[in-house]
């Protein structure tokens, strides 16, 4: 039996007007600097991250501020838009530069419309609500790049049923929207939804840092050690933009040392040379080349065709 090859794919989810701003040029010259791949996911409405203040009653979310510095993770400003500031509209101002980032290569889609209103909103929202900030954020897209998205990263990893059936009829190619092992399709009440999803499957940084000894020096080294599950051929891990320097170098300790991690690709067909991370496309395109993925892939839908599994 042939090796299975292996990829780490790298998605951006880009939350904020400053990410986008600074931090987005920044991490795709590293990335350019590597030789790195990675799909970049756009907030495209108003900036409204002051108010993720109603969340300060929720359990666990006092302690993350605690352990990452919400402060300084955004900058004041970015923490009152929405409340004593408005919010700026990110697509409109920043327009120009979500369009080099495609220019340089990198594959680009959405992530949402305004990222607190999604989050905070999607779990009990109706179809109505759903399909309108959806759609306000596919316009915006095609009104960026003058071409229909074809891939969706929910932010907070938030959906629900609503959202799932719109990622087919919206037209994606496939999604990112949540968390798990494998590419999947998604089954909501006996019904499977024809869009393909490639799950985050690693921890972000802000999950792990403060937690179990682990700082800003050994994450890197930690987070690499999650790749080498033998018994995965893909992994996904999501970089949050949300400050200019966000884990900058962190981002870039790990870039020197994939070649010697434990991710191996062999995929001649991506023409992928060695184990850097690449976009989610690359991903979903080995997937079906994986065995267990294949299995989930092909038993999903009775009748459906390899080409549209890759799809």
């Amino acid at each position: 039996m042939s090796e299975i090859p292996r990829l780490l794919a790298l998605k951006v989810d880009v939350d904020t007007y400053r990410g986008t701003c600074e931090g987005v040029p920044r991490l795709v010259e590293l990335l350019k600097k590597y030789g790195a791949q990675a799909t970049f996911l756009f907030s495209l409405g108003p900036d409204h991250t002051g108010r993720a203040i109603r969340r300060v009653f929720r359990p666990g979310f006092v302690g993350k501020v605690k352990r990452t510095s919400v402060v300084e993770h955004y900058g004041i400003r970015t923490l009152l838009y929405g409340t004593l500031l408005p919010g700026p509209d990110i697509g409109r101002r920043c327009a120009d530069l979500l369009r080099s980032v495609a220019a340089d290569g990198f594959e680009t889609g959405i992530h949402t419309w305004d990222h607190i209103k999604w989050q905070d909103g999607v779990e009990h929202a109706d179809e109505a609500w759903t399909r309108r900030q959806m759609r306000l954020a596919v316009d915006r897209y095609a009104e960026v790049f003058g071409t229909p998205a074809l891939t969706h990263g929910a932010a907070g990893w938030q959906m629900n049923r609503h959202a799932m059936r719109l990622t087919q009829r919206l037209g994606f190619d496939y999604c990112s929207d949540g968390r798990g092992e494998f590419p999947y399709y998604p089954v909501q009440n006996g019904e499977i939804i024809g869009c393909p999803q490639l799950p985050t499957t690693l921890p972000t940084l802000d999950e792990l840092i403060g937690v179990d000894g682990l700082d800003s020096v050994n994450v890197a080294d930690h987070l690499l050690a999650l790749t080498a599950d033998c018994d995965r051929a893909t992994q996904v891990y999501a970089a949050r933009r949300t400050r200019r320097h966000a884990a900058r170098h962190r981002l870039r300790a790990a870039a020197r040392r994939l070649e010697g991690a434990s991710i191996r690709t062999g995929c001649n067909p991506l023409d992928i040379r060695c184990a850097r991370p690449h976009c989610l496309a690359a991903m979903r395109d080995a997937a079906v080349r994986d065995s267990r993925a294949q299995r989930q892939f092909d038993g999903a839908r009775p009748g459906i065709s390899r080409r549209r599994a890759a799809a």
